[in-house]
């Protein structure tokens, strides 16, 4: 990590090219699901991993839809026919009447037997088949339409956990909590905001340069950041610019510059590495 310098410069000496204020990413975590919020463990100040579940949002009515239809789908599906089982006795029959036909045939062969007995067989197979044809297609058809329902509640299902997933509490982003606005037993309503957490190891400072000082400015830049801790106490930290503004804005009214008569400035963020000092409105010194 970056290890801070003790500045020896007094913050007032005018010995700077910008100043401005550290700042962090901020994000404002919202419920997502609607209900009692059955558990909130987030307090200000706790640095939570991205994704780690803090709390959760009832969720029973939600579980027992998902039960209902688990139990829907396991219905639909037992209706499901047994093709095979269903037509084994129709192709038994086909089959006897394929040896009988051999027998005729043999027969036939000897004088034993006549040709309408073998067209009477050949008849009876005929029918035999399209009585097999029309049952598969008629199996066929419910099983595909059995398997399309239980399709769309395996779809209502997903949605149920996606609905599940969204009441647990968590946040997007390893960082701090700086803000907590619920607590548990307080009930939540889709987008309403339950704390704002900022990632404090990227920390910026936004400091404002005249446009005489553009030209000196590019992006990657290393610079010196001095944060000021108030009376004596200064840092010196190593930065980098990582973004220039294309527009230019009227300085802030808390912002000082180098040229005290500028009306007009632009921003830049550096970016400094926090060694758990810096905080965000912490006021900083900018020198190229």
């Amino acid at each position: 990590g970056a290890i801070p310098l003790l500045a020896a410069s007094c913050g007032g000496d005018g010995d700077f090219d910008a100043t401005g204020t550290f700042e962090a990413t901020e994000i404002v975590v919202s419920a997502e699901a609607a209900g009692r919020i059955l558990r909130f463990d987030a307090e200000e100040g706790d640095v939570l991993r991205a994704g780690r579940q803090v709390g959760a949002i009832d969720t029973v009515q939600l579980y027992l839809q998902k039960l209902q239809l688990e139990r829907q789908r396991a219905s639909v599906r037992s209706g499901r026919p047994d093709i095979g089982k269903q037509a084994a006795s129709l192709r038994e029959q086909i089959a006897k009447q394929q040896t009988e036909r051999r027998r005729v045939e043999n027969l036939l062969k000897d004088g034993a037997a006549t040709t309408k007995q073998l067209d009477d067989i050949d008849a009876q197979l005929k029918v035999l088949g399209g009585q097999l044809d029309a049952l598969l297609s008629t199996l066929e058809n419910n099983a595909v339409s059995i398997d399309e329902n239980s399709s769309a509640i395996e779809l209502q299902i997903a949605q149920v956990e996606d609905r599940l997933a969204k009441c647990r509490i968590a946040s997007p982003v390893t960082g701090t909590v700086l803000a907590k606005y619920a607590e548990a037993g307080e009930l939540a309503s889709v987008g309403r905001p339950l704390m704002k957490v900022a990632d404090l190891d990227r920390i910026y400072l936004r400091a404002y340069f005249t446009s005489d000082q553009l030209a000196d400015l590019r992006l990657g830049q290393e610079v010196t950041v001095t944060a000021d801790f108030g009376g004596e106490r200064q840092l010196d930290y190593p930065g980098r610019i990582v973004w220039i503004a294309s527009e230019s804005e009227f300085t802030p009214k808390t912002v000082q510059t180098r040229n005290s008569r500028a009306g007009l400035v632009y921003a830049a963020k550096i970016a400094v590495e926090n060694d758990g000092r810096l905080k965000i409105g912490l006021y900083g010194e900018v020198k190229l």
